[in-house]
């Protein structure tokens, strides 16, 4: 008899935020990848958008429910019937059926994952309905998830402060840069396509508070080092907030580059032309972009907080500040100290990406089947 993991791969045909799409079709791929003998993977979508690009290769079938994303996504908030059915269901998100089952006798499984916990750390970024929304569906599953994946053992301490009802359902999963991330060969005409220049101090992220770019473009302005600064991810309509807080630290127009999300071959082309990555977050949330870095060896500056202490480990400088002003001081002066020399950047490069192979999609894979067997 096979045995069937069914995936929620919402984001690949109605797609809310773009690293979620992403760890949603890498996580799936995986699972094709790691399949163990006598089981598969089905996906499933919601109705409406391109089926087509919800295609993974080895994926065993499609179901497709009868509601569109937003009206499941609010049935499923509800808690009200949406014909997903049962089985062993796993979730790279929060979007899942969380209703009563039974797991002993009809053997059926809901498993979801918390990336980030900004709708209770920092809900004043988020819109009223995307913390109402993310608010009732952890109740739901406090009250019917068989497990909450979680990316950190510090997402696993906080969210157990959160919702202390889950006891040990909640397991760590790191996630991961995408399979086969690399610089690609047409890294310089990629770049070209996006009007970046060569040799440039990256960032991430938006005008949000917990973003705490302000911290970067203050700490960047401080080292006196005149590169490029290019951010990414930037949310669309934000671009004119972003140049004025460069502005206000000093950073000058000419000197910014702001682009959206980037497909992971354009975004491993941005890495191939980048001095060093700084990451002044401090939020309980799995730092994509300083993955990245690390994958492809890649020098990481990084406020210390306790998510960068798990992921950099020693990977990269962290630097320490009891507030926004002494943290961009701290994290000026590890810049400046990382680009003072060629050996300094090429002994941070190696260090990177030493870290960097302790990600992997494949051995996330493996231990979300490992859950679900255990389940």
């Amino acid at each position: 008899m096979t045995a069937t993991l069914r995936v929620m791969l919402d984001q690949l045909v109605a797609p809310t935020d773009a690293g979620l799409a992403e760890a949603s079709r890498e996580l799936a791929t995986a699972l094709v990848i790691a399949e163990p003998a006598g089981c598969e993977v089905e996906a499933i979508l919601p109705a409406g958008g391109d089926p087509s690009a919800a295609a993974v290769p080895g994926i065993a079938g499609v179901r497709r429910t009868a509601l569109a994303r937003r009206e499941l996504a609010t049935a499923l908030q509800m808690g009200v019937g949406t014909g997903i059915g049962g089985g062993m269901i796993h979730s790279p998100t929060l979007l899942a059926p969380l209703v009563r089952h039974d797991r002993v006798h009809d053997n059926d499984q809901t498993v979801i994952t918390m990336w980030d916990l900004r709708a209770w750390e920092s809900p004043d970024e988020l819109g009223r309905s995307a913390v109402s929304w993310n608010r009732a569906m952890l109740k739901r599953a406090v009250k019917h998830a068989d497990a909450v994946v979680v990316p950190t053992h510090i997402h696993l301490a906080r969210l157990s402060e959160i919702a202390p009802k889950l006891g040990d359902r909640i397991r760590v999963i790191a996630g991961a840069a995408p399979y086969g991330f690399a610089v690609p060969s047409d890294e310089v005409g990629r770049r070209r396509e996006l009007n970046l220049p060569e040799g440039f101090l990256l960032l991430s992220g938006g005008s949000a508070s917990s973003d705490a770019l302000a911290v970067a473009f203050a700490a960047i302005a401080q080292t006196g080092v005149d590169l490029p600064v290019v951010v990414v991810d930037v949310p669309e309509g934000q671009e004119p907030a972003m140049s004025d807080l460069a502005a206000a630290s000093g950073i000058p127009e000419r000197r910014m580059h702001l682009r959206g999300a980037l497909a992971a071959p354009d975004r491993a082309a941005v890495f191939g032309a980048t001095v060093a990555l700084v990451a002044p977050a401090q939020r309980t949330a799995f730092p994509w972009r300083v993955v990245d870095a690390l994958a492809l060896g890649v020098p990481v500056i990084a406020a210390d907080s306790p998510v960068h202490r798990e992921v950099i480990f020693e990977g990269g400088v962290l630097a320490e500040g009891a507030d926004a002003s002494s943290l961009a001081e701290s994290l000026a002066a590890a810049l400046a100290e990382a680009v003072s020399s060629a050996s300094s950047a090429e002994r941070l490069a190696v260090l990177s990406g030493d870290r960097g192979r302790a990600f992997s999609w494949r051995e996330a894979a493996d231990r979300v089947w490992q859950l679900h067997a255990e389940l």
